[in-house]
């Protein structure tokens, strides 16, 4: 039976005798089976002429288009301890709403009245300045007046001089008219001595003759001693002259001196005013930062600070918010291979996280939960956070608007619609690891060849 010997007994046995034999001879496989696999066969063969539309898959989560409009913490400008919450997790607050208070924490801001006395110091330097600007005016003038009383003396030294040089000149005449009549007086002196030796003149005509003489001399010497005074004094007040100018010229300097001290401490004070006045905004600064505000309107989510006397530092997070209104879009990465297939505009269905949806890859115009999009942004640069891949960012589209119910940060799953092929070349493409063919939105063509390429436009 088993046909191991070369003697066979099958003509010894009587099969039908035994039901065992004729259960041998019935087929593994029925008729049915084989009429179904063929059916199959024939489906497959079918659908491998279907149309497909390629396409890449990408993971990806719910941000806002603007940056403005993300989620994002505040914080405080100053340090100070934290007095009062005015608001609640959860509460949806507008610009310029009140959000919690603080009070001040430091030793040197401490002071009740600091705004008030520094607004104090400001006005008393400001009145210095003032007064330093007056003392300036005023040693304009002075300058001034004591420029002309030079003036004033100049000139009235220089009518002196020319007064003496006048003297000068008629001293000078009389000394001449003097000379010549002593000249005379001695003439006739010596003639009356000659004619009282003679016997013709008397002893008294010879003394009144030398008197005359006497007065004549003293007459010349008396002009002589004056016309040498005048010009001493001529000499004096040139000298006088070059004397006035040192010293006036002295005056004005101090005067000038003084004048730019005054505008010197005028500067130091303003200086010293605006220092004051940086001093005061900042004080006021940071008292108004003692309020903090909502700078959007959005809902508050979460208080990061909440004891309530507890420190802060400048710059340290207090709460976050969320803005109320925003637009959504879908931040995605793509594989360096699968960005020349992409541009700006093209369509994108996605699937969001917790939307219920019955996707077809092939076939996304027949899947169910998914929504449209197209392409905003391709960025230029690979994103160093995500295993060198590019970041693009899907935007809805404006004739199929997402779901209200999809919040910020949730999960997506995204097809970027390219050709349109068979299944065949799909499955042919996808065993040879060729990318996907591009998709051209205007022409809608394919691009036939015998190996798929990009077409690049």
């Amino acid at each position: 039976m088993l046909n191991i010997s070369k003697n066979s007994i099958d003509p010894y046995i009587k099969k039908d005798r035994y039901s065992v034999f004729e259960k041998l001879e019935q087929r593994s496989i029925s008729k049915a089976l084989i009429r179904i696999m063929i059916f199959v066969l024939v489906i497959g063969i079918i659908s491998m002429f279907l149309p497909w539309t390629q396409n890449i898959r990408t993971l990806g989560y719910v941000t806002t288009l603007n940056p403005d409009d993300r989620p994002q913490a505040i914080q405080s400008l100053i340090d100070g301890r934290l007095e009062k919450w005015v608001v609640r997790e959860g509460d949806v607050v507008a610009i310029g709403d009140t959000i919690l208070i603080l009070t001040e924490s430091k030793e040197e801001y401490l002071d009740p009245q600091l705004l008030a006395q520094t607004k104090g110091q400001i006005d008393a330097k400001k009145a210095s300045s003032v007064n330093y600007q007056e003392k300036a005016n005023t040693l304009d003038e002075q300058y001034k007046a004591t420029v002309m009383n030079r003036d004033q003396k100049l000139e009235l030294n220089d009518i002196k001089l020319k007064q003496l040089y006048i003297k000068v000149k008629t001293d000078s005449i009389d000394l001449a008219a003097a000379k010549v009549k002593m000249e005379n007086s001695r003439k006739q002196m010596n003639r009356t001595i000659e004619l009282e030796k003679k016997g013709i003149k008397s002893t008294t005509d010879v003394e009144i003759k030398t008197f005359s003489f006497r007065e004549a001399e003293a007459k010349v010497n008396e002009l002589e001693n004056k016309l040498l005074n005048n010009q001493n004094d001529i000499t004096a007040i040139k000298t006088n002259v070059a004397f006035i100018k040192s010293d006036f010229a002295q005056k004005l300097a101090k005067i000038n001196s003084e004048k730019m001290s005054a505008l010197s401490m005028k500067n130091t004070t303003n200086s010293e005013v605006y220092k004051l006045e940086s001093s005061y905004n900042k004080f006021e600064a940071r008292t108004n930062a003692y309020v903090i505000t909502s700078p959007i309107n959005g809902t508050i989510t979460y208080a990061i600070k909440s004891g309530l006397g507890e420190y802060i530092k400048a710059g340290e997070d207090l709460v976050t918010i969320v803005p109320t209104v925003y637009k959504k879009a879908v931040e995605s990465y793509i594989r360096p291979r699968d960005i020349p297939l992409l541009k700006k505009g093209q369509k994108v269905r996605i699937q969001f996280d917790g939307w219920p949806a019955i996707v077809f890859s092939g076939w996304p115009n027949n899947s169910f939960g998914t929504f449209a999009g197209r392409i905003y942004a391709i960025d230029n640069d690979i994103s160093p956070t995500k295993d060198g891949k590019y970041r693009i960012l899907v935007v809805e589209d404006e004739e199929e608007k997402w779901p209200e119910e999809v919040r910020v940060g949730s999960g997506s799953n995204s097809l970027i619609l390219l050709n349109e092929v068979s299944v065949y070349y799909e499955i042919w493409r996808q065993l040879n690891g060729f990318p996907p063919d591009y998709y051209d939105n205007e022409t809608s063509k394919q691009v036939k060849t015998k190996a798929p390429i990009r077409k690049i436009k």
